[in-house]
């Protein structure tokens, strides 16, 4: 009697539970009750208030960018007004303000902002391709700042900041798509 072939499993965890896992350790850092979340976590509130300004900071220059984008690309509007409207109730999710007109807001402390990616008058790239591509790096900049900041900040701004970076990866990701 043979004996079937040993099967082709590797062993240890798969991609797909490793970045579960991933995920599920980034919601469970603000996962704790709220009064107590600031003093046991070390966060005190001008850390929370330093890291809610610097997010708003952020998503204020999006818009910027957005807007820079939008100026030099008008046929990009169709694809970009969505999620621009999304950084815009992220900016203001954060207390910051966006004009009516544009991007040019405050972060709550009456200064112009521009985070996102330098500044917001830098020179849009005179494709849309590359456009919307640099616009997709300043999204993926910024996600990747909040994701890190998600350590030092306790519960309730903690899980806001996991979602807004994840709705930031997920523009990154379309903007990355439409400039292919």
């Amino acid at each position: 009697m043979s004996y079937p072939p040993p099967s082709r499993i590797p062993y240890g965890p798969r991609r797909r539970s490793l970045l579960a896992s991933a995920a599920g350790a980034a919601l469970l850092v603000g996962c704790s009750s709220g009064a107590d979340s600031e003093e046991s976590t070390g966060g005190s509130p001008s850390v929370t208030t330093k890291a809610r300004a610097r997010a708003a900071r952020d998503s204020v220059g999006l818009v910027e960018r957005y807007d820079a984008v939008l100026a030099a690309h008008p046929t990009a509007a169709e694809r970009l007004a969505p999620l621009r409207a999304q950084v815009v109730r992220h900016a203001e999710a954060f207390g910051g303000t966006v004009g009516k007109g544009g991007g040019n807001g405050s972060t709550g402390s009456g200064a112009p902002s521009a985070s996102a990616s330098g500044s917001p008058s830098a020179a849009v790239p005179t494709t849309e391709p590359e456009a919307l591509a640099e616009l997709a790096a300043a999204e993926r900049a910024v996600a990747d700042r909040r994701t890190a900041a998600l350590l030092d900040v306790p519960g309730e701004l903690a899980r806001l900041l996991a979602s807004v970076a994840a709705a930031g990866a997920a523009h990154a990701y379309l903007l990355t798509e439409a400039a292919k």
